[in-house]
């Protein structure tokens, strides 16, 4: 592989041109294409971006030998099967959360992963969030244990609306998108498996055709316990935010923010070289091209988050 490395980014919607902006940021990092279903709109994102190829066809893209690399941001629905497209064609991905919406499609995208010997990474961010990032250390040596996490995910999205205010043409999902980021991140930090998961949900959407209301409860095999509420009815604050109750302390994560227990900030600006989870995945992705090695957050590394959630989507389905 040359020095640079050509990405191609299939999906530059609302959280496609958080990557485009993410990827400015490295070095020896070139946007070779895009992918995507409106050409109009893909073209004008394209040219904001200085990306000179434009498709609405992945194929297209996995075409190319200046590609090395693609980041998946398409809908939930086609990750797994457009990952394996990718790993197919001999390219290393990085597919946006959920890497599946099934536990078998789950099981089939990491033994591919296997037989290529490409990098696939999933975009679990809360592992690189320097908030996130400030605990974990914690944990590591030994300052601090956590019993508990409570966490709240909450959106007002009656419609059906992206992070820009657009019309999507796929549903969003509590538990395959939202809840993977909690259940993936309640085992990382534990450092414990999950052992026990329950979940109940609120009336289905007649128009979307999905429960915008879910709670959901976890216990870790070191006795650790999560709480995890979920809501498209929420009309603010909005956003995911985390509490981390432990022996020594209480945490509040915001994405790339922390606070204590009593609101105060907690300066984490010097955890990791940006501020900014989506670069920091972004970086890690690269990292792991360039020196051959898995990434944090491979497809391996967040296969079992995937078994939980299709056990708490049988209990839902039953």
């Amino acid at each position: 592989m040359s020095k640079l490395i050509g990405i191609a980014l299939a999906g530059p919607g609302a959280f496609g041109q958080k990557h485009l902006d993410a990827l400015k940021n490295i070095p020896d990092v070139k946007v070779i294409s895009l992918v995507g279903r409106n050409l109009d709109q893909a073209r004008e994102i394209a040219s904001k971006y200085g990306v000179t190829h434009v498709t609405q066809e992945l194929s297209e893209a996995l075409a190319r030998p200046d590609v090395d690399a693609v980041i998946l941001c398409t809908p939930t629905q086609m990750h797994a099967d457009q990952a394996m497209q990718c790993l197919r064609a001999g390219k290393h991905v990085q597919v946006e959360i959920p890497m599946a919406d099934s536990w078998v499609d789950a099981q089939a995208l990491t033994r591919l992963q296997r037989q290529s010997g490409q990098v696939a990474m999933v975009g679990h961010t809360r592992r690189f969030n320097p908030s996130h990032q400030w605990i974990r250390q914690k944990i590591a040596s030994g300052q601090y244990n956590i019993q508990q996490m409570d966490v709240q995910t909450y959106f007002f999205r009656r419609t059906n609306m992206n992070a820009l205010g657009q019309p999507r043409s796929w549903t969003d999902h509590l538990l395959w998108h939202h809840a993977a980021h909690t259940v993936d991140l309640f085992a990382y930090q534990t450092g414990s498996p999950i052992i026990k998961a329950n979940a109940i949900q609120g009336p289905v959407h007649s128009g979307l055709g999905i429960a915008m209301d879910m709670s959901i409860q976890l216990k870790a095999a070191n006795g650790a316990i999560c709480t995890l509420s979920l809501s498209f009815n929420n009309e603010g604050p909005l956003g995911t935010f985390f509490r981390y109750i432990g022996d020594t302390g209480t945490y509040i994560a915001r994405y790339d923010d922390l606070f204590n227990g009593k609101e105060e900030k907690i300066d984490v600006s010097r955890i990791d070289v940006s501020m900014n989870g989506i670069e920091l995945q972004d970086r890690e992705f690269v990292a792991a091209i360039r020196e051959g090695r898995e990434p944090n957050a491979s497809v391996h590394q967040v296969l079992d988050c995937y078994r939980v959630l299709g056990e708490l989507e049988q209990q839902l389905l039953s």
